[in-house]
Protein backbone atom coordinates (compact mmCIF):
# COMPACT_ATOMS: atom_id res chain seq x y z
CA UNK A 1 0.00 0.00 0.00
CA UNK A 2 1.58 3.44 -0.80
CA UNK A 3 2.49 5.65 1.63
CA UNK A 4 -0.07 8.24 2.34
CA UNK A 5 1.26 11.53 2.71
CA UNK A 6 0.14 13.85 5.73
CA UNK A 7 -0.87 17.31 5.36
CA UNK A 8 -0.01 20.03 7.89
CA UNK A 9 -1.17 23.26 9.33
CA UNK A 10 1.70 25.36 10.31
CA UNK A 11 1.88 28.33 11.84
CA UNK A 12 3.35 30.73 9.34
CA UNK A 13 3.72 33.95 11.56
CA UNK A 14 1.52 36.16 13.73
CA UNK A 15 -0.64 39.77 12.25
CA UNK A 16 -2.27 41.24 15.30
CA UNK A 17 -5.05 39.72 16.33
CA UNK A 18 -4.44 36.67 13.80
CA UNK A 19 -2.28 33.25 13.19
CA UNK A 20 -1.91 32.60 9.76
CA UNK A 21 -1.84 29.23 8.87
CA UNK A 22 0.16 27.83 5.95
CA UNK A 23 -1.99 24.50 4.81
CA UNK A 24 -0.25 22.98 1.51
CA UNK A 25 0.02 25.59 -0.81
CA UNK A 26 -2.46 27.66 0.70
CA UNK A 27 -2.85 30.21 3.52
CA UNK A 28 -5.27 31.18 5.54
CA UNK A 29 -5.99 33.23 9.08
CA UNK A 30 -7.21 31.83 12.16
CA UNK A 31 -7.84 34.01 15.11
CA UNK A 32 -4.91 33.79 17.66
CA UNK A 33 -6.63 33.79 20.47
CA UNK A 34 -7.81 30.09 20.06
CA UNK A 35 -4.81 28.69 19.54
CA UNK A 36 -2.87 27.23 22.95
CA UNK A 37 -0.71 30.41 24.35
CA UNK A 38 2.17 28.92 23.86
CA UNK A 39 2.13 28.73 19.76
CA UNK A 40 4.59 30.11 18.39
CA UNK A 41 5.78 30.47 14.21
CA UNK A 42 6.57 26.91 13.17
CA UNK A 43 4.24 25.18 15.02
CA UNK A 44 2.69 22.49 13.68
CA UNK A 45 -1.45 22.20 14.30
CA UNK A 46 -3.38 19.34 15.58
CA UNK A 47 -7.24 19.95 14.91
CA UNK A 48 -9.60 18.06 16.69
CA UNK A 49 -12.83 19.59 15.37
CA UNK A 50 -16.87 18.10 16.67
CA UNK A 51 -20.09 19.57 15.76
CA UNK A 52 -21.73 21.32 19.19
CA UNK A 53 -25.12 19.22 18.46
CA UNK A 54 -27.23 21.19 21.48
CA UNK A 55 -25.83 24.44 20.71
CA UNK A 56 -26.44 23.75 16.50
CA UNK A 57 -30.32 22.79 17.78
CA UNK A 58 -30.68 25.77 19.92
CA UNK A 59 -29.83 27.91 16.66
CA UNK A 60 -32.02 26.03 14.17
CA UNK A 61 -35.01 26.68 16.69
CA UNK A 62 -34.39 30.34 16.73
CA UNK A 63 -34.31 30.66 13.34
CA UNK A 64 -37.71 28.57 12.78
CA UNK A 65 -39.36 30.57 15.29
CA UNK A 66 -38.36 33.71 13.33
CA UNK A 67 -39.48 32.12 10.19
CA UNK A 68 -42.90 31.17 11.17
CA UNK A 69 -43.11 34.77 12.93
CA UNK A 70 -42.37 36.10 9.32
CA UNK A 71 -44.55 34.29 7.60
CA UNK A 72 -47.82 34.45 9.29
CA UNK A 73 -50.93 32.76 7.70
CA UNK A 74 -53.56 35.07 6.91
Amino acid sequence: MPERTQKLCIIDRFEGDWAVIEYEDRTFNFPKELLPKEAKEGDVLKFDITIDIEETEKRRKVIEDLAKDLFVDE
